[in-house]
């Protein structure tokens, strides 16, 4: 009962706090038409953007669709790196949504005899980076196109099924908003192929359904399972007593509620799974968040090691020696949430803050809710078609620890009805109907899995996607490959080193820290040397890094929740730096993204954030506090709230620092910490400070951005101030709706910012009066850092599910020089003679290319003229662009320019190459565009 108060206590206060704060389909819709004309419009539109991987860790996986007549045929939906199209068994993938409004996918559906692809936008879990979709999308083309037929209030879509013999006739399981309340969720149907939807099954505006699932010989019989579910910045409830199955047997018209009989109700019935084997024959796989009555000691080895009275004798060293897996299962299976894990409890023990005998008692007190042991994942069987229920595995399952929420996919293989697959943190099948289980993780499979099919035409041929990419097994998961081959990492952070050539460092979702140099080649070459160009440098969720500028090999980096460490990368040494309260019963609340920042005026110097900011000034050996909490204090709940979460030192200053939170406060120190100002009392209330930013070229300049994605406020907050916060300017009126997660200050043009969002990378060239996007070679995805190389004036972006791309922005940075100019041509690089041009070697045309980069101050046909010395050798018409444009000369000779060229030179004698083509051969040549003129080499 307290469990259930608690929940409604939660959602009374949301919708106190969020009402007028939720984002409309209305607005979402006007923001993708703002996005879409603003992008064509664009003044850079034409500034490339190259992928830079990496791809080998991947990224999560949300749905795979595959081939029935052909299995090498297959289709994967990233949760936020689009979807991918492979049609050789997945040796290569293609992108195929780089045109849609969002990479976002919950669930896709093909209608394989059409080549209609249907993708559910939004992620179905219910995660932390579960980004919002904008509804139905569908293609006819294979992605060339993509229509919108839909439901854009969904924002998460769980899954579609299309009615094998009537192509038009879809049902949708919709979840809902994550974090408000909402009345489009439910079951949808079209039966017009997404002209227009009904809705057949609505329970309220707090649940949705998170899976619909078929009868494979009859449509008409369809079973569906609703989940009530409340997520806060600072608190997750993951069950409730409208979470439910229901069935249909007239093709989702009417539906009936066949809980019960042996299946839980109540208040603790969490996320269910469905697998149906026929019209009668049901798995349903449940997250029960029921507290767990057996034994513990029986079941749970590990409790036989830590209890409560274990930790009345154990001493503070000897709790600091337990692995730390043993004390993570503990917690785990008593409830305690991410908030609490065994780096942080050590830390507690280690600092004296907490003995290990208050352990208990800390933890007790920290809930939002009684802690207490949950019964976890339960299988379910029913073979009369709902009438009755009964429980099949014998034994607890390891399979969700507390995340059940995360998870919830079960499978039945097509053509052996006790053959039962279950996926959660583990991935485990059963040959018993689900009395028994055993692992089918190994050694190449990454944890926490998402997606799963099995070959109705060959058992044991199963296709698997999990945070980590996807695997294939042809022997029912004893050994397995990895099809990493797409660069959909989510990136939360990314640095840039000043090696030549420089490194780029990022941490991941789930995936830990990886550096690699920018110029890495981005392909299977790895594969033959056994040497992958990124490496790995901490596990668990990777997080921010901040890299000593005077020896690259030393890193500051680290996991969730502010478990950081200083590495050597020379030596392979590690040392823990997370800071300790050295006051008695004190204990710092550190963010999911913990912020640290090397100090601009001497990296021996580092701060850290947790509710309130340390400072080291031996490279994390030592900490001193120097603020009190810079928060509105702690909320009660399951996730670490009333945190810092951004850092900012000015260059101009040592010990003028900003810091944000994530419940909207700004504050500013000018002293190094002596004394602390709130600088954000006449900013928006209550939002996530997603950045803070001193200005690199003027002292009194600051920037913020605010972000209300966990309220699903998904308007753009970006402020600037030049007088150091006490009064505001919003810059960010003009930009699509969109959360934001970064702003940065160019280095050489102050007029200049970047700007990333949850929907795609924007630059102003005024100070944020206007905001220009990116589009080539970038798809619509969310950017999450940004850093620019100062030497190589290189803009590198850590997206959060196409890995990271980088862009040279000196053209951009000189951007006041040339501004007010009908035409602005830029300098030609240089390019390297071969005799080989227009030869083919091993299939491949060789053919040269020079790169002639102009500004035009409007749309307009222009003409390129190549001189040699005063010889016209070649001319041709373009159509430039507002703004920038980039021209491919393929250094060719024309007709009359071969002849002129030779009336010139008599001595010079030209030869055709091996494609008939004549090329200039090594010399000096000048490119004329209106009145502007570059020389480039042929060397």
């Amino acid at each position: 009962m307290k469990k259930l108060t608690t929940f409604f206590t939660a959602l009374l206060f949301a919708s106190l706090m969020s009402a007028q704060q939720t984002t409309t389909a209305n607005q979402i819709e006007k923001a993708l038409l703002q996005k879409e004309a603003s992008t064509k419009n664009s003044i850079v539109k034409d500034i490339l953007f190259t992928n830079i991987g990496p791809t080998v860790m991947s990224g999560r996986v949300a749905d795979v669709d595959v081939n029935p007549t052909d299995p090498t045929e297959f289709y994967v939906g990233y949760a936020s790196g689009g979807l991918w199209h492979t049609k050789n068994n997945g040796i290569t993938f293609t992108p195929i949504m780089d045109t849609s409004q969002t990479q976002n996918i919950g669930d896709i559906a093909v209608d394989w005899k059409s080549n209609t692809i249907w993708v559910g936008t939004g992620e179905k879990n219910s995660s932390r980076s579960s980004y919002a979709g904008i509804g139905i999308l569908k293609s006819t083309d294979n992605g060339k196109t993509w229509e919108n037929v839909g439901l854009t209030d969904s924002h998460h879509v769980s899954r579609i099924i299309i009615n094998p013999k009537n192509p038009n006739e879809v049902l949708i399981a919709v979840i809902g908003h994550l974090y408000s309340s909402n009345k489009e969720r439910g079951i949808f149907k079209t039966i017009d192929g997404g002209k227009t939807w009904s809705k057949k099954l609505f329970i309220d505006e707090n649940t949705g359904f998170i899976d619909i699932e078929p009868a494979p010989n009859n449509f008409n019989v369809l079973y569906a399972a609703s989940w009530e579910r409340d997520r806060k910045a600072w608190n997750f409830v993951g069950s409730g007593s409208n979470s439910a199955i229901y069935k249909s047997i007239d093709g989702g018209e009417t539906w009936k509620n066949i809980s019960g009989n042996g299946f839980p109700t109540g208040s603790g019935v969490g996320r269910i799974g469905l697998a149906v084997y026929d019209e009668n024959t049901v798995y349903a796989l449940l997250d029960s968040q029921f507290e767990f009555k057996e034994d513990k000691r029986k079941n749970n080895p590990i409790a036989l090691v830590l209890n409560s009275e274990v930790f009345q004798h154990i001493t503070s060293e000897e709790f600091v020696n337990l692995d730390n897996k043993d004390i993570d299962t503990y917690l785990k299976s008593r409830g305690f949430h991410e908030k609490y894990r065994a780096l942080n409890i050590k830390n507690f023990v280690q600092s004296n803050a907490l003995s290990p005998g208050e352990i208990p008692a800390f933890l007790q007190s920290s809930q939002a809710v009684t802690a207490a042991a949950v019964t976890g994942a339960e299988v379910f069987l029913t073979t009369n078609g709902g009438k009755s229920w009964e429980k099949k595995n014998k034994e607890k399952l390891s399979l969700y620890s507390s995340y059940g929420y995360y998870f919830g996919e079960i499978r039945v293989d097509p053509q052996d009805q006790k053959a039962v697959y279950i996926l959660g943190i583990s991935l485990m099948k059963s040959k018993n109907s689900g009395e028994t289980f055993t692992s089918i993780s190994r050694e190449n499979v990454h944890s926490d899995h998402q997606a799963f099919w099995i070959n109705p035409k060959r058992s044991g041929h199963l296709i698997n996607g999990n945070d980590g990419g996807l695997n294939m097994s042809y022997d029912d998961g004893e050994s397995w490959t990895k099809l990493n081959y797409a660069p959909v990492g989510q990136f939360y952070s990314v640095f840039a080193d000043n090696e030549k050539p420089y490194n780029v460092y990022g941490g991941l979702q789930d995936n830990g820290v990886w550096f690699g140099p920018n110029n890495a080649r981005i392909d299977k070459r790895w594969e033959g040397s056994g040497q992958n160009p990124y490496k790995s440098i901490m596990g668990g969720d990777g997080m921010q890094v901040q890299v000593d500028s005077r020896d690259h090999n030393i890193v500051y980096t680290g996991s969730q929740f502010g478990s950081y460490a200083r590495l050597n990368l020379a030596n392979g040494k590690r040392k823990s730096i997370t800071p300790k309260s050295k006051v008695k019963g004190e204990t710092f609340r550190f963010n999911w993204q913990t912020p640290i920042l090397l100090s601009p005026h001497n990296q021996d110097i580092v701060y850290f954030g947790s509710n309130k900011l340390h400072r080291s000034l031996n490279q994390g050996n030592d900490w001193s506090t120097i603020s009190g909490d810079l928060t509105n204090g702690e909320k009660k709940g399951n996730v670490a709230y009333g945190t810092l979460t951004t850092i900012s030192e000015s260059p101009f200053k040592f010990g003028l620092i900003y810091v944000g939170s994530d419940d909207g406060l700004v504050n500013l120190t000018k002293d190094g910490g002596n004394s602390w100002t709130n600088i954000s009392s006449s900013l928006p209330k209550n939002l996530w400070v997603s950045r803070v930013s001193a200005s690199a070229h003027k002292k009194e300049r600051v920037y913020v951005t605010l972000n209300g994605y966990r309220w699903d406020d998904f308007t753009s907050y970006v402020y600037m101030s030049d007088d150091y916060g006490a009064t505001w300017k919003n810059i960010g009126n003009t930009i699509p709706t969109s959360p934001v997660n970064v702003i940065k200050e160019d280095p050489e043009n102050e007029h200049i910012l970047y700007l990333g969002t949850d929907n795609g990378l924007y630059v102003t060239f005024d100070n944020g009066g206007s905001w220009n996007p990116f589009s080539n070679g970038f798809p619509n995805v969310a950017v999450h850092d940004l850093v620019i190389q100062k030497r190589d004036k290189d803009l590198v972006v850590g997206t959060h599910g196409r890995s990271l791309y980088r862009a040279n922005i000196s053209k951009l940075q000189s951007f006041n020089s040339y501004k007010s100019k009908a035409t602005h041509l830029f300098n030609i690089d240089a390019i390297k003679f071969s005799s080989r041009w227009g030869s083919t070697r091993w299939g491949t045309l060789f053919t040269p290319e020079v790169t002639i980069s102009l500004f035009s101050s409007s749309a307009k046909k222009i003409t390129v003229s190549v001189y040699a010395d005063k010889v016209l050798v070649n001319s041709f018409s373009v159509n430039a662009n507002k703004g920038f444009t980039t021209v491919k000369y393929d250094v060719s000779f024309s007709k009359s320019g071969k002849r002129a060229f030779e009336r010139a030179n008599k001595k010079t004698k030209l030869k055709a190459a091996q494609n008939g083509v004549f090329y200039l051969p090594k010399g000096t040549y000048t490119v004329k565009v209106d009145n502007e003129e570059q020389v480039f080499e042929i060397k």
